[in-house]
């Protein structure tokens, strides 16, 4: 059998892509001291207040870590939703494994191409992983919710064709309290050129991300 070339979309995945997430927080200040009202003030007892005022309470994380990705699926898991590929798998870098930390399978049996993705992103509280799960979300339509995942789950099924050579990608993000799972799950058959039915795609990547949340959760 003669090795077929991977279609250009294909081949870009095989290059790592590490992105990165910032916040930042505007601080705001108080009266102008050069203004007459500010002038005429009589310092704050700063002591005083300080010993009364409440402490400031600390953001409780449920998850403080990302775990280790390439454990998180269960071996015969891998052999199944990725035919050929070892069920080691390969974590991608990425500049804080602490908190952001990626696996992927990918193998070409005989002419049907798999890849599988799996992802944890650990935030620095729930409102933060809402906020992005949201904006996530809101940028792949035509998905749907997926019930009992998480606190929140959602679902996706998109179809690419180049050069005449279908694949079709599952993405599912899932939110547990402040940290986010997201698995990517596509293949090809590059001897009919098709790809695999949506049905058999989003079952595979749904399988993917309960045990890739189990294992967050167990972590």
């Amino acid at each position: 059998m003669r090795p077929l070339p991977l279609p250009l979309a294909l081949t870009a995945r095989l290059a790592p892509v590490a992105v990165l997430a910032t916040a930042g927080w505007a601080l705001s200040s108080g009266p102008d001291p050069t203004t007459p009202a500010a002038k005429d003030e009589t310092p704050p007892d700063t002591v005083h207040r300080s010993a009364s005022a409440p402490a400031t309470e600390a953001v409780t994380k449920t998850y403080a870590t990302a775990p280790a990705p390439c454990e998180s699926l269960a071996g015969k898991t891998v052999t199944s939703l990725v035919p050929g590929a070892k069920a080691a798998g390969k974590e991608i870098p990425s500049t804080d494994t602490a908190v952001r930390r990626t696996c992927s399978w990918n193998a070409l049996k005989g002419y049907d191409y798999r890849w599988l993705d799996v992802s944890f992103e650990v935030m620095a509280s729930d409102e933060a992983a809402v906020k992005s799960y949201k904006e996530r979300v809101a940028d792949r339509s035509g998905g749907g919710e997926v019930p009992g995942l998480g606190d929140a789950a959602y679902s996706v099924v998109n179809l690419t064709t180049e050069d005449g050579q279908q694949t079709r990608e599952g993405t599912v993000l899932v939110r547990a309290a402040n940290a986010l799972v997201m698995i990517t799950y596509n293949g090809s058959d590059f001897e009919s050129k098709k790809a695999p039915g949506s049905d058999t795609v989003n079952k595979g990547a749904i399988k993917a991300a309960k045990e890739a949340v189990a294992a967050l959760e167990e972590g």
